[in-house]
């Protein structure tokens, strides 16, 4: 029976064989994210090692999209991604709008609420902001991964939709160990 983390492993295995996804974040490369974890079998070519700047590697993700590829940008906790909501709220939100565009180009963006155990690591780093993103991104869907049978399914929805309409994924660290 596959763990959570098996789930997500299969999942980003699947996203890496197309040749237009390309995995961006902090700790892709490199070890530092129980995420980082879940990208083992990823080509290393597939992998893009960002600075610890999030709004200016959600700039890029859009960048990438708007060239014709399937950016997955990857930030390990929610806390991080705040710091990137411009670049969600103002761009990625409006491509459709901006571009004119019937079917703008997509990013999957993949976060996760902090793990709390074995060690509590502060409020800064287990928030969990997905109605407020909700509210502020209505043509991006945002699918909470709170159990592992939807985990595949929905990365496989976020990679093959034709609508244009881009994917955030909110995954549970918690459940990573389980």
């Amino acid at each position: 029976m596959n763990t959570y983390k098996d789930e997500l492993s299969r999942s980003m295995e699947y996203l890496a064989a197309s040749e237009k996804t390309f995995f961006i974040g902090q700790a892709v490369s490199y070890q530092g994210t129980a995420m980082r974890g879940t990208l083992e079998n990823v080509n290393e070519k597939k992998l893009l090692e960002m600075p610890v700047e999030e709004d200016f590697q959600m700039g890029v993700a859009n960048g990438l999209a708007l060239q014709g590829y399937i950016p997955i940008s990857i930030f390990p906790r929610w806390n991080f991604l705040l710091l990137a909501t411009n670049q969600i709220v103002n761009h990625l939100n409006c491509l459709g709008e901006l571009t004119g565009l019937k079917t703008p180009p997509k990013v999957i963006i993949r976060t996760s609420v902090g793990s709390e155990t074995p060690l509590h690591p502060g409020p800064q780093h287990v928030g969990d902001f997905t109605e407020a993103f909700r509210q502020l991104c209505p043509n991006l869907e945002i699918i909470n991964l709170q159990e592992k049978s939807l985990i595949f399914p929905s990365y496989e929805k976020a990679l093959c939709r034709t609508d244009g309409v881009s994917t955030l994924l909110v995954e549970w660290g918690d459940k990573y160990g389980q």
